[in-house]
């Protein structure tokens, strides 16, 4: 039997790289993959440190994933370069009959539900592969999770023009900003890290950016914005966002926390303010963010913080989780 690597949380604040068997063959409609990178997000970072509320040790992590086709068929040629949709949905609850996906009642997200593509080889579902032409295999392992910030301004109706605040600016508040501003709104940054706000002003441009609230919402004549996006896993945090929505604007929720969240209704009322949940991605945001890179939109250098063997991220993994300010994304290279 041949074997393989695979990169495992055993349990909160245990990581290790274990010998699994190798997949030779794959389920009717799946596809076998050798994954080539894979890129390292917050999820990754709560599973270690035991702060995920849904997971099941041991669990192999890994959800942003590239990979290259094992073997001809199903409508696939070895060696084509794919990007990996790791929601994996049931196809037939009420919210994927209604073209949603993204949140289906049954969801299995690769890396949390089941295990991921921190590994050598990987079956994933036809239906999930999406070709990753003209990418490079770091950028096409960056696609999924610029997809987040894709799908939240596509679900918040972002036009060329609107006020737009981002609060929270790790991976995920980047690219909903950079998104925003490809839409052409005018898009400010708000977070307490002097250090993440320098990161996104030297790497990508954003100069209007605040450490609180109130600097950001006085940055407006006080009108306030016309959308806000929180994306800082914090609930005061998301609580202290509402002030910052303009009249007439929305408030898009990106992270998730386990807190009850409270907002003063008068407030929320008189502004007719909407309040979004966005909840991952869509195959057409994921196809958004492709193009971006193909057309040079975005700067995937740009994005990408550092590029590690999975050796070296078995020894750095604790040491990255313990200081996130000074990233962006962590590319563990696995195929060669």
């Amino acid at each position: 039997m041949h074997m393989m690597k695979a990169g495992v949380v055993t349990a909160p604040g245990s990581f290790e790289i274990q010998d699994r068997p190798l997949p030779d063959t794959a389920p009717d409609g799946w596809v076998l993959i050798d994954i080539q990178a894979v890129g390292i997000c917050g999820t990754d970072y709560h599973i270690l440190e035991g702060k995920h509320p849904f997971l099941e040790y041991p669990r192999a992590i890994g959800h942003e994933l590239s990979g290259r086709i094992t073997q001809d068929g199903n409508g696939w040629s070895k060696g084509e370069l794919v990007v990996v949709n790791p929601y994996l949905s049931c196809g037939t609850c009420r919210a994927c009959t209604r073209s949603k996906p993204n949140c289906c009642s049954n969801i299995q997200v690769l890396g949390v539900h089941r295990d991921g593509g921190l590994v050598t080889r990987l079956a994933v579902p036809a239906s999930n592969l999406y070709r990753a032409d003209n990418l490079t295999p770091q950028q096409a392992a960056m696609v999924e999770f610029l997809a987040i910030g894709a799908h939240a301004v596509r679900r918040s109706d972002v036009a060329a023009g609107d006020r737009v605040l981002v609060t929270g600016v790790g991976p995920i508040g980047i690219g909903v900003a950079l998104f925003a501003r490809l839409m052409g709104a005018d898009v400010s940054l708000l977070d307490l890290s002097a250090q993440r706000l320098e990161l996104a002003r030297q790497r990508f441009g954003f100069e209007s950016t605040h450490a609180s609230v109130d600097a950001a919402h006085h940055a407006t004549n006080d009108e306030g914005y016309d959308v806000v996006f929180d994306a800082t896993g914090h609930g005061a945090a998301i609580e202290a966002g509402f002030a910052a929505v303009g009249h007439g604007g929305s408030y898009t929720l990106v992270s998730v926390v386990k807190d009850d969240i409270t907002f003063h209704d008068p407030e929320f009322h008189k502004r007719e303010m909407r309040l979004i949940g966005s909840r991952n991605a869509l195959k057409a945001d994921f196809d958004w963010v492709m193009s971006a890179f193909r057309e040079g939109q975005i700067d995937a250098d740009a994005l990408c913080t550092e590029q590690i063997t999975l050796d070296d991220f078995a020894a750095r993994f604790a040491h990255l989780a313990g200081d996130r300010s000074g990233l962006i994304k962590v590319i563990v290279q696995i195929g060669s």
